[in-house]
């Protein structure tokens, strides 16, 4: 049976290797590694992120279940559970964020040409949250509630391409709005949001900086 053309391999085909063995060799990724690779450790959780595991040992038991497939969809390295959470926890999350935006900036080239409305050249960004429950006993710094812990994502989203544009983690207690502080504004721009990021003195910087927004209205609003 032919196993190079699982759709799985077929996808990762498209990952631009040279590209991200720049970003290991930038952060000397693979310095006294003998048998998991960086390259493996990317291949393990983005089969995680697109079969939807929800844990080390069900990426663990998945991947040995097609053991005799793992090589020709790219692994050179066994996959154990200790293996992969040792990767997870020592090796630079820099690799893989510059790696990211290589991506997202090829993924863009794809889209210039396309525009969700077509009276609006400009770039329509949607701003919003999403909390992330966690144990309030291994993530005490991130105390959201008296008994438990939480992170926001939060999320500029290019509309036109449907890239993340800007992703920053905060704990949970952080008040969605803030996030307008740390977004770099791009002139002419659209930014949608709802009404969590109403604050006056924020939404006339974005006028300030030649920027639009479309948000909603709360209830008690005076203007």
């Amino acid at each position: 049976m032919n196993f190079e053309h699982t759709i799985f391999a077929q996808i990762m085909s498209h990952i631009p290797r040279y590209e991200f063995n720049k970003c290991v060799e930038k952060y000397n990724g693979n310095y006294k590694v003998q048998s998991f690779s960086c390259f493996d450790q990317f291949l393990s959780m983005a089969f995680a992120q697109l079969t939807f595991r929800e844990s080390l040992r069900d990426i663990e038991v998945c991947l040995r279940a097609v053991e005799s497939k793992l090589y020709h969809i790219g692994f050179r390295g066994k996959i154990s559970r200790n293996t992969l959470a040792n990767a997870n926890e020592n090796r630079d999350w820099r690799i893989y964020s510059d790696f990211a935006q290589e991506l997202i900036s090829i993924a863009k080239k794809l889209y210039s040409d396309e525009s969700i409305i077509e009276q609006i050249d400009s770039a329509i960004y949607a701003l919003d949250s999403t909390t992330i429950d966690l144990c309030l006993s291994l993530f005490p710094w991130a105390r959201f509630r008296k008994t438990k812990s939480a992170v926001k994502l939060h999320t500029l989203l290019d509309l036109n391409t449907s890239i993340p544009n800007v992703v920053i983690i905060t704990p949970g207690a952080v008040q969605d709005v803030n996030i307008l502080d740390e977004i770099i504004l791009e002139a002419g721009a659209f930014y949608i949001m709802d009404r969590g990021y109403l604050d006056f003195e924020r939404l006339c910087n974005l006028t300030k900086n030649s920027a639009f927004f479309v948000t909603r209205a709360k209830i008690n609003l005076q203007f």
